[in-house]
């Protein structure tokens, strides 16, 4: 590598040089520890015994799931291309990473013989994937079969974490927070559009996360300028009935104004699923909230105050009456009152007004971990219906059909909210061990971008860190060593 940067020195300071060197260096160590958190977890067995393979076996160098892992480590380390991957082709931490053979074998690399080419398609992998076999297996995980996989992998992520920390029990209540999250998108993606409330280019997908374990469990990617509430029965039921199963004893669902509905808030009732959601402010509400936008008698004080007033109400093409709550709110310095509507199948002797109220101001931890999600992942869907017009500067000899490029667009948006569920179960041990709170950018700052230098001996291959970087480390290894099995 010598022959790669030629030595030059620093103008500021005349002693420091500059050069490459032959040596085993990464910058990606922490990629290690989030495939040892998967094979712990047994994510990656779950995968492997599901995911379905259709190639031709005598034409495959990649295994499957190595290919999987691939992504999802490239994501979680903040690697959004997929070009990003030839690059790293030859680092020795992800040769480790991603590779299911055990030992130091995945270190070894093709060596050409004089006067003999290398194979085009080498029975043992030599590094990692190239972009192109990379977006030819976000096609095949784009099948209906494979991507239904993957959205059961987030509940699967969720409920292995939550069990293997809390000793192999089960949580008695959750609430799930449902909402829609705007992702941009450049260029015309199938089915992104103009969306007229979030003025930009999106795609409108359904998100679901568990606001008290931070932990996404499902999500369906739709068309930009679809309603929000678009999808959302058939959405919320499928989830309740999963995570009941797999994670919790009962559950009850929390969400914004925009979903009440008359026809989900009957499929929640008829099921008999608590909830609780805002309403939007309209003429009805506003005249029935007259008679309370009233200050008390007195000084008003320096500290914000809230009123509640239990109400029913029925908009008119809703079914049935339903259980509504005011909430009148003073803040200081502000002449008028404010005010919004909550709604609750929940009577008043299950849960009074101001539970109900905290209960819901609680969505706001959700919507923090989607600002998460976004911010540090920052999903590209940039998969398009384009068909190949040359292949290697030249004219293909088969067409091939165009990519279904919204199918690929929601298996990437799987992938970065599995990866995002991974980086999450590290961030939630490392909190464990410090007894600090710890963001996901955070942890990728200070525990997974780590340098490291590989040493290989004769049976092993030793990852050398800095001091700096081993307290972070041995926190996060010691609650890794003291993981329950995983479930088979």
């Amino acid at each position: 590598m010598g022959e790669e940067l030629t030595p030059f020195r620093a103008k500021f300071n005349g002693s420091l040089r500059f050069e490459a060197r032959p040596e085993r260096l990464t910058a990606d160590s922490g990629a290690l520890l989030l495939r040892d958190l998967m094979e712990r977890m047994g994510l990656v067995k779950w995968l492997s015994d599901r995911l379905v393979d259709s190639r031709d076996p005598d034409l495959v160098t990649h295994p499957f799931i190595e290919l999987t892992t691939t992504m999802l480590l490239l994501l979680a380390q903040g690697w959004r291309d997929q070009d990003d991957a030839d690059v790293l082709r030859h680092d020795s931490a992800w040769r480790l990473a991603v590779s299911q053979r055990r030992g130091t074998s995945p270190l070894k690399r093709r060596v050409r013989e004089p006067g003999k080419e290398l194979p085009h398609n080498p029975p043992v992998p030599d590094g990692l994937a190239s972009q192109p076999t990379l977006s030819r297996h976000t096609a095949a995980l784009s099948t209906s079969e494979n991507q239904e996989f993957l959205r059961e992998s987030l509940l699967e992520t969720a409920a292995r974490r939550i069990r293997m920390m809390r000793g192999g029990r089960r949580l008695r209540y959750v609430t799930l927070d449902v909402d829609s999250l705007p992702i941009d998108v450049h260029g015309h993606q199938p089915g992104s559009a103009y969306n007229g409330y979030y003025h930009r280019r999106v795609y409108h997908p359904l998100i679901c996360n568990i606001a008290q374990t931070g932990d996404v469990v499902d999500a369906r990617l739709r068309e930009g300028q679809v309603h929000t509430a678009a999808g959302g029965l058939s959405f919320i039921l499928s989830v309740i009935e999963r995570v009941e199963k797999s994670l919790c004893q009962v559950a009850s669902v929390r969400f914004d104004a925009g979903f009440p509905e008359d026809e989900l808030l009957c499929g929640l009732e008829d099921r008999m699923t608590g909830y609780v959601a805002r309403v939007k402010n309209n003429a009805v509400l506003n005249k029935m909230a007259a008679p309370y936008l009233k200050r008390p008698p007195g000084r008003p004080p320096f500290a914000p105050r809230t009123w509640t007033y239990e109400m029913s109400y029925k908009a008119g093409v809703w079914t049935r009456e339903r259980r509504v709550v005011l909430v009148v709110l003073e803040r200081p310095g502000e002449l008028f009152l404010h005010h919004f509507w909550l709604i609750t199948n929940w009577t008043e002797e299950q849960m009074n007004a101001l539970d109900l109220l905290e209960l819901y101001r609680e969505r706001g931890t959700a919507e923090g971990h989607y600002g998460e999600l976004l911010d540090v992942l920052a999903p590209a869907l940039s998969s398009s219906s384009r068909t190949k017009s040359h292949y290697r500067n030249r004219a293909p000899v088969n067409r091939t059909d165009p990519v279904d490029g919204f199918a690929q667009n929601e298996t990437i948006l799987l992938l970065n909210l599995l990866a995002y569920n991974i980086m999450h179960a590290a961030r939630k041990l490392v909190a464990r061990a410090t007894g600090k709170g710890w963001s996901i950018r955070r942890l990728r700052e200070r525990v997974l971008r780590v340098p490291a230098r590989i040493v290989v001996s004769a049976r092993y291959a030793t990852v050398v860190i800095s001091r700096e970087a081993a307290p972070m480390w041995q926190d996060l290894c010691t609650q890794l060593a003291r993981l329950p099995p995983a479930p088979i």
